[in-house]
């Protein structure tokens, strides 16, 4: 076997470990959604809030605004 078709093949063995973490890791969140509702339900009640007062800022202060829509979308990702 030559140098190339072992590094091909750890490759491929690396991508599919990778492919399973990353299902994992998606399967993680969702089921951590699914047993705290609770929370989702404040994160998306606490983006609502911030798209509001940048809705109200928007033609006085833009900047303000993308700001506030900025944090609104990094709310789920702490």
């Amino acid at each position: 076997m030559s140098a190339l078709e072992r590094s091909s093949g750890s490759r491929a063995s690396g991508g599919l470990i990778g492919t399973l973490k990353a299902l994992a890791d998606e399967a993680g969140v969702l089921l951590d959604a699914l047993f705290s509702p609770g929370r989702i339900i404040e994160e998306v009640e606490e983006m609502r809030a911030l798209h509001q007062r940048a809705n109200g800022l928007e033609a006085t202060d833009p900047q303000r605004a993308a700001v506030l829509r900025w944090h609104a979308s990094r709310v789920g990702l702490r």
